[in-house]
């Protein structure tokens, strides 16, 4: 006998790395699925919701969405 690695050829240590690198991805997939990240609120529920509730009227609503898909340059007043 001899030290502990002497017996392990290229495909012994190769299928170790695979096999730690399965091990390894499979503990980062479930710590990001345990704990999604918080992207915050989605623009177009609150822009449904602010329609919903009455504090904006259906044209504003309109053009308040054309402006959340890009489809109108959004108008700025005053300095930046």
């Amino acid at each position: 006998m001899g030290l502990w690695c002497s017996q392990m050829n290229v495909a012994t240590w190769v299928g170790m790395i695979v096999v730690w690198a399965v091990v390894l991805g499979l503990a980062v997939w479930a710590v990001c699925r345990l704990f999604p990240a918080n992207r915050g609120p989605d623009p177009h529920a609150t822009l449904d919701a602010r329609l919903a509730s009455g504090d904006i009227d259906p044209s504003t609503y309109q053009q308040v969405l054309q402006q959340l898909d890009g489809r109108q340059p959004v108008a700025t007043k005053g300095l930046r």
